[in-house]
């Protein structure tokens, strides 16, 4: 499994301490050339506070470091990168005004002028590195804007190559990115692997982490609590070692019963996609919405939540037509949780208390005054209720973990008692024991007769949760099928448009 058995990095004895909280506690880790390591653990285990001490970002409490056999201790991520350690977030760190080229270099240019490099020689550097990826055909020239997520991606790795990176750490990579994609960018690990390049592998999709790796490392509450060969574990073992108890059930059911139509969008067009969508939802019913990166999905929400300007079409809540407009859609009682709570779901800057209850203020108004106390019990209630791992109501968002990020921008649609719940990729970037709630809580709703709307890009939670599922391919929508009727060749084949559901008697979107 090793091309040697000295290890390309060893990190020993990390600790890190945040105030009264002890995020890592004697962490010790190995890579070896060749390989890929997955470090696994649910949201808040410590594993992105283990990764930014070794990217130089923090600065450990105690505990060593060797990179190639030599003592490594990087003041910044700059000092990281020259040693050769690169860090690939979730969110991609691109300038997207820039050329790919651009990109490649930036950071980099007093480097190449000190070499002696011209722009030509330059871009044929590029060129080769990109070729070594095997993504030769990117052309170096064009804006990294007008990429799709996939390529964006391989444009960050190629930066890193051409920084002659030995090491090189991916958190979530494939959270974002349709099927082909994913094939792809394994590819790319191949053949780095080949080379001899380590690659550390963070991610939640363990079937996709049993693809690409051969050994993990779980971590639990800032412990390192075991390591192994992947093709040694189960998935059942792996999960328990993540969430420290069994998951006997990782898509939970919880009976419910569709009753009336509730929310119907008749021919909606928006100002490029969606193009004519309709669809029915009812009471007690969780439809799933699959597609393609791209294919309208999020744009079906943001339409249908009056985000997002409508050219034609209607939306009709509970028999009424709410005015085009996110606060009246939200009193007609659709609640909206987008993809990105970074930038849209979250004020990461502000409180929880402020993010839970800011769509629902009027139970704390009078006379046109806050009771600020009043709405702060409230809040301590809902993060109790969500199980969310915070100091208090007070706390900025941005403290938290990702999955308890995503729970506070849960639990505002349902303080705001919303009875049409829209969720666009609500699980991306959260561990399995996250996931496995906010399923259970899904079912919950559906049984007290609230409404799902589902967004994802995972395949098989949707076919594991919904009641019916529908699927997006270029801006528009295929019937929605019952759940039995699909399976994962299926859904895909309609997503690409070689295939459309028979019910709908309509031919596939033209290519």
């Amino acid at each position: 499994m090793m091309n040697s058995p000295a290890p390309l990095l060893s990190m020993q004895r990390i600790s890190k301490r945040f105030g009264a909280t002890q995020a890592l506690e004697k962490v010790s880790l190995e890579l070896y050339p060749g390989e890929v390591l997955a470090l696994i653990g649910e949201n808040g285990a410590g594993k992105s506070t283990l990764m930014k001490i070794l990217a130089g970002a923090y600065q450990p409490d105690q505990g060593t470091m060797t990179l190639q056999g030599r003592p490594y201790r990087p003041s910044g991520p700059g000092e990281a990168l020259q040693a050769g350690v690169a860090m690939i977030y979730q969110e991609l760190n691109l300038a997207p005004d820039l050329s790919v080229e651009d990109n490649i270099m930036l950071g980099q240019e007093r480097r190449w002028a000190w070499l002696g490099l011209s722009r030509r020689a330059a871009r044929q550097q590029i060129r080769r590195v990109l070729a070594q990826l095997g993504h030769e055909e990117l052309d170096p020239r064009l804006e990294v804007g007008r990429l799709p997520l996939g390529a964006q991606q391989v444009v960050e790795i190629a930066r890193a190559l051409l920084r002659q990176a030995r090491v090189l750490v991916l958190d979530e990579p494939t959270s974002s990115l349709p099927q082909r994609d994913v094939e792809r960018l394994f590819d790319v690990l191949r053949r780095l692997q080949g080379a001899g390049v380590g690659v550390i592998y963070i991610s939640h999709f363990l079937e996709e982490v049993r693809q690409i790796a051969q050994r993990y490392a779980v971590l639990r509450d800032g412990h390192l609590v075991a390591t192994g060969s992947l093709d040694q574990t189960t998935q059942e073992e792996l999960v328990t070692l993540m969430v420290g108890r069994r998951v006997e059930e990782l898509f939970p059911h919880v009976p419910h019963t569709p009753g009336e139509v509730i929310l119907r969008v008749e021919q909606l067009q928006g100002a490029s996609l969606p193009r004519e969508a309709q669809l029915e939802l009812r009471r007690g019913e969780i439809l799933g919405i699959a597609g393609l990166v791209g294919s309208g999905r999020t744009e079906l929400l943001r339409s249908i939540y009056a985000l997002d300007p409508v050219r034609r079409g209607r939306v009709r809540v509970a028999g009424s037509t709410p005015a085009a407009s996110p606060a009246a859609r939200i009193r007609a009682g659709l609640g909206y949780v987008a993809e990105d709570r970074k930038s849209e779901g979250l004020a990461l800057d502000q409180p929880l208390e402020d993010n839970l209850t800011w769509s629902h203020l009027a139970p704390y108004n009078r006379w046109g005054l806050l009771l600020r106390r009043r709405r702060r019990r409230e809040a301590a209630r809902w993060i109790q209720q969500l199980q969310i791992k915070a100091q208090g109501p007070r706390q900025p968002v941005y403290q938290l973990s990702g999955g308890n990020q995503q729970k506070v921008a849960f639990g505002r649609v349902l303080h705001q008692q919303a009875n049409v719940l829209l969720l666009d990729e609500p699980t991306r970037g959260i561990d399995v024991g996250t996931k496995a709630e906010l399923y259970r809580w899904m079912g919950q709703l559906a049984a007290q007769g609230k409404a799902v709307l589902f967004v994802s890009s995972y395949i098989q939670e949707l076919l594991e949760v919904c009641d019916r599922v529908a699927v997006m391919c270029r801006g528009r929508l295929s019937p929605a099928l019952p759940v039995e009727q699909w399976t994962e060749d299926k859904v895909l084949a309609v997503a690409l448009g070689t295939q459309w559901p028979q019910a709908s008697g309509e031919t596939p979107p033209a290519q």
